[in-house]
């Protein structure tokens, strides 16, 4: 029997701590143990009573497994911190293959409870089992009928993984709201050893999960929750991840611009686009995704059509629909001519579509609306909003034609590939019932139908393209000179430049080949150059750029002054192009908009490196600047192909030195004939 058999499915159970106090986790667990179907063995250990829950206790473990002659499959601890590691000892002394544990007061409480977990894991691991937490709150398998958590689970196919209990429960609970159950429950607690990747790799094969949740402050082994999270997303498996973060009080402090702007949400977002697992924002967020992505429609692109029977709702749910990055475009002659046929002369037929009061003299127009949308060429997706299922929540006489009209309505879904959602003023109503026992999703709320739309978009998922390259030999020396021939090196283009250290060097520099002005100075061995006054721009002979010199030196004292030829800045896209390296995923790859402006601007994005040219290209696109790289208001397009071929090599170089923590091109400068960066930093 593997570990995990042995948590999910355990012959027999023993339970350390077990109470008949109803206030204490050991009642509860002792509890789930004995009311769980299956017919295992469970054991119950108190130290001070004869009995529990009127079943015989025994001082430990050991004893409960000489009382019953066999090893035990699972042990769960319920015993405070003081007795942990005793509790571990005599856990695997019984032959425990896997050990949960319930206790807290360990390693979220600091170093002296760090301590005493760490030492329990050694405990386990010398004996050959695996430790589940510690604070945690118990584990469920609904097939095998497993129910070691706090509450009774419905049975069902969406696998919990939680880092925090409570969330894990209310996920639950919200998901048994909406009809849907629960394959797994782990709470993860402190993951001192298994941890959230175990949990989604024994996800892809197990047969009764067919999707998964996961709530997770630290996924522990980055690039093993990128490789499980594929491997879910290739088995049809969708991953939804509630992870917090999102606020700039989560931003870790960096040094280069690069790590300042790539927080840890931007990658655990960046992760998500890789794998095509899917993040909320909240718990009902996560539970509204996860019951409509076990349908098999998905948005192919953005554009959303919007159906509805008043000009408010849809208004409001265009709004609605770009604050989720959605957009509402107007349909051109195909489309229009189709729905112009299908409504009355009163209707607006642009999108939104609009039947003005319609439906009631001809309540089949929904149905003939939503057949020619799901149809068209030119929308993704559809956003049934505002009264339609209301008839039949007033059983007026438009009651049987709306039933009509509704399954009419599944049955076009379900023949095609593209989602609708409905949002309605009455999401109780035998219509929206019929439309929620079908697979539709339905909605109280516009935003949450809106949501759901944005979650159903289909990722180009791109970004696992390239494995982790092997280490390259580490650098020492990270000055700018020797980062600008690193990143040389690695086939980026510069600007010519020479390092001067007294004046005589700086006339040789002038009189170099190759060396035009305007040039550039700047001051070297500082972090941000510029910040301290150590970049002079637009030198245009010798007499200025030896003023410039004096200046410099004499502010600054710097190691060396770099001459440099000056690009011009009217010829193209500023851009930063650069490298973090993130403690659980490694190499993160973040560009952005407007070079030494892109803090001001915010416009930026990033992706777990190494990455392909597609994955940098889409990338670059995805800045809400991306119209001017492609050419917008009359402006030539930028060489793309060669901006995402930098990105490449970037991320490859961030990928490769891991000694980095951060490598940054800022700026770069993109133009139809190609692009050149016009400085260079790296920090060990």
């Amino acid at each position: 029997m593997s570990s995990l058999d042995a948590l999910f499915s355990p012959r027999s159970v023993v339970i350390l701590g077990a109470s008949d106090d109803s206030a204490k986790w050991g009642h509860t667990m002792a509890r789930g143990a004995l009311d769980s179907p299956g017919g295992r063995t469970v054991l119950l250990v108190n130290r001070r009573a004869a009995q529990v829950l009127g079943q015989t206790a025994y001082p430990t473990a050991v004893a409960a497994r000489t009382a019953h002659g066999a090893d035990v499959d699972l042990a769960v601890i319920c015993v405070p911190a003081a007795s942990f590691l005793d509790a571990v000892q005599d856990s695997v002394d019984a032959g425990a293959r896997v050990i949960v544990g319930i206790t807290v007061g360990l390693s979220e409480t600091g170093a002296d409870g760090a301590a005493l977990e760490k030492e329990a894991l050694r405990i386990a691991r010398e004996a050959g089992a695996r430790l589940l937490g510690p604070n945690g709150l118990g584990v469920a398998d609904t097939h095998t009928g497993l129910q070691l958590a706090h509450d009774v689970l419905l049975q069902g196919d969406v696998a919990v993984i939680t880092q925090s209990g409570n969330l894990g429960l209310d996920l639950a609970a919200l998901l048994a709201d909406r009809g849907v159950g629960i394959s797994r429950f782990v709470s993860l607690g402190n993951q001192s050893d298994l941890n959230v990747v175990d949990f989604l790799w024994a996800s892809v094969k197990h047969e009764h999960t067919r999707a998964v949740a996961i709530y997770s402050e630290d996924v522990v082994d980055g690039r093993g929750f990128l490789a499980a999270a594929q491997a879910l997303h290739e088995a049809g498996k969708p991953l939804v991840m509630l992870s917090p973060f999102r606020t700039a009080a989560a931003v870790r402090t960096a040094a280069s611009h690069t790590g300042s702007l790539t927080t840890s949400s931007m990658v655990i977002d960046a992760a998500c686009a890789a794998t095509g697992a899917h993040r909320a924002d909240h718990p009902t967020h996560q539970a509204d995704l996860l019951v409509a992505l076990r349908g098999p429609q998905r948005m192919s692109g953005r554009r959303t059509a919007v159906l509805t029977d008043g000009g408010g709702h849809g208004a409001v749910a265009a709004d609605a629909l770009a604050i989720v990055g959605l957009s509402t475009p107007m349909f051109t002659e195909s489309t229009l001519t189709e729905l112009t046929e299908a409504v009355w002369e009163h209707a607006t037929v642009t999108n939104p579509v609009d039947l003005a009061g319609g439906g009631e003299k001809d309540t089949d127009s929904y149905a003939r609306v939503v057949q020619t949308l799901l149809t068209s060429s030119q929308a993704d997706g559809v956003l049934l909003t505002g009264y339609f299922g209301g008839y039949t929540a007033r059983q007026s006489g438009l009651a049987v034609p709306e039933l009509i009209a509704a399954q009419r309505i599944v049955d076009l879904v379900a023949a095609q590939s593209k989602p609708l959602v409905l949002h309605t003023i009455y999401p109780d109503s035998p219509t929206s019932r019929l439309l929620h026992d079908s697979g539709i999703s339905v909605h109280r709320d516009v935003d949450r139908a809106c949501a759901v739309l944005a979650g159903l978009v289909q990722g180009d998922n791109t970004g696992l393209g390239l494995p982790v390259p092997q280490p390259a030999d580490p650098v020492v020396d990270v000055s700018y000179e020797a980062s600008r021939a690193l990143f040389a090196e690695a086939g980026v283009g510069f600007p010519m430049a020479i390092a001067v250290s007294d004046r005589a060097e700086l006339e040789a520099a002038f009189d170099a080949r190759g060396m035009t002005f305007p040039v550039v100075l700047k001051a070297t061995g500082q972090l941000h150059k510029s910040d301290g006054g150590g970049v002079v721009l637009g030198l245009a002979d010798r007499e200025q750029a030896r003023a410039a010199y004096d200046d410099i030196v004499a502010r600054l004292a710097p190691p060396s002054v770099s001459v440099e030829a000056m690009a011009d800045l009217d010829a193209g896209v500023e851009l930063i192009i650069g490298s973090v390296h993130d403690p659980r995923f490694g190499a993160v790859v973040m560009v952005g908009l407007g070079g030494v402006f892109t803090e001001v601007l915010g416009d930026t994005a990033c992706a777990v490196a190494p990455v392909t040219v597609d994955a940098a290209r889409e990338l670059l696109l995805s800045l809400r600047g991306a119209p001017l790289l492609e050419g917008a208001r009359g402006r030539a397009p930028v060489d793309l192909d060669s901006l995402a071929d930098l990105v490449v090599r970037v991320a490859h170089l961030g990928a490769t030195h891991p000694e980095f923590s951060e490598l940054e091109l800022n700026p770069v400068l993109a133009g139809p004939d190609g692009v050149l960066a016009l400085d260079a930093r790296i920090v060990l």
